[in-house]
């Protein structure tokens, strides 16, 4: 079994810019004290670690339909076409849903499959049988989406390339906002169509994909589990650590930091973050704040140890800190992280771990070892703060 140790990671250098902002303080200085404050301090969060980070979000959709396109036979992959947008502009694009065979789940006509939604269509590993059969053989559905066809992913191509921003001008979400629209109009389509359980639904992806999944997750409530793979900076790392490591005695390598996430893919994030590039330590939140919006729902970082540019610790700091965010509501047995062997893709490993956390919401199955153990030595927390005690 795929586990790692401590020793894989050999740190060459370690440098925090700054202690991470107290999620639990809002912006006039007072200190939450209730579920029902931590709400508000969500709609202040907001304001940062969304419309900061990613742009001004697009709004639900005026128009919005179902097309099928295709339904299959055995093994059930059928192909729909979602179009959505306001009165005078739309965007379409494709949905493709594998469903399990009834081999797979044993109770077709008495309820439906969870639910895997992830953007990466575009990726090889959708179309992997061994990959969908991880999921599919534990009775678990995929929906898979090409988030290309709502914002193009081109190098140098500029800002707003791409059929979503010509629906919806006068926002300014980047490549992320847009993707993770997509996301929520497949809820939609799901919701619509009635072939899957939409009280377990999952969302998905790898590396900018992930990223996806994670804005997807704290935008849409729907999303009960949600697993951002490997994101590197601009999701689930951390910009005030900046790191470099040796993994298995290889060459040392360093993470990702915000002018490099700028400098090649602005068009990702939103306009007013470049005014933060070389100053993380100004930054009004960190990547905690965004695991934190997703709480108090199933939130499952999946990372792997040799993946340095993916800034293993800065990933772990913000983990830790979110979880004062999951104590405060009761819900810490939701947040799950884990480190795997290897380097940056979408591993199988990754796709078991998450069959396992869904199986356990939803057959009770036993958490997997592999959970919760780090490939280096733990280093000083980056925060002094605590949750508040908890009250109604």
């Amino acid at each position: 079994m795929n586990i790692v140790q401590e020793d894989m990671l050999n740190i060459t250098e370690y440098k925090v810019l700054g202690k991470l902002p107290d999620p639990f303080r809002f912006d006039d200085g007072t200190i939450v004290k209730t579920k029902a404050d931590w709400e508000k301090r969500r709609k202040e969060i907001y304001k940062t670690a969304i419309e900061l980070q990613y742009g001004t979000m697009p709004p639900k959709p005026e128009v919005f339909k179902v097309e099928t396109l295709y339904v299959g036979g055995k093994g059930r992959s059928n192909s729909y076409l979602i179009t959505a947008g306001t009165r005078e502009r739309t965007v379409s694009f494709r949905m493709r849903l594998h469903l399990p065979t009834k081999e797979q789940f044993p109770f077709y006509g008495e309820k439906n499959p969870p639910v895997i939604v992830d953007g990466d269509l575009c990726f090889c590993y959708a179309m992997d049988k061994v990959f969908l059969n991880i999921a599919q053989n534990k009775g678990i559905a995929w929906a898979f989406f090409d988030r290309t066809e709502i914002a193009h992913d081109v190098l140098y191509e500029g800002r707003r390339q791409g059929a979503l921003y010509e629906v919806y001008p006068e926002y300014t979400f980047g490549a992320l906002g847009a993707w993770a629209w997509g996301y929520s109009r497949c809820v939609d389509a799901l919701e619509l169509l009635g072939l899957t359980d939409m009280s377990c639904v999952t969302f998905t992806g790898h590396s900018r994909g992930g990223k996806t999944a994670a804005l997807a997750g704290a935008l849409d409530e729907r999303a009960t589990i949600v697993n951002p793979n490997e994101t590197c900076a601009g999701a689930c790392g951390c910009y005030r650590v900046h790191m470099s490591a040796s993994y298995m005695g290889n060459k040392p390598e360093r993470s990702e930091t915000l002018a490099d996430l700028l400098h090649y893919f602005d068009f990702w994030m939103g306009p007013n973050l470049h005014e933060y590039a070389d100053r993380e330590e100004d930054l009004p939140f960190d990547e905690h704040m965004l695991k934190a919006m997703i709480a108090p729902r199933t939130l499952f970082i999946s990372e792997a140890a040799g993946d340095i540019w993916a800034n293993p610790i800065g990933s772990w700091q913000t983990t830790m800190a979110a979880k004062e965010v999951y104590r405060f509501l009761g819900a810490e047995e939701n947040l799950f992280w884990y480190f795997r062997p290897g380097t940056h893709y979408h591993d199988l490993n990754d796709v078991q771990m998450l069959v396992n956390i869904i199986c356990q919401k939803t057959k009770g199955q036993k958490a997997d070892e592999r959970f919760f153990r780090l490939p280096f030595r733990a280093p000083e927390l980056i925060f002094d703060w605590h949750a508040p005690n908890t009250s109604v």
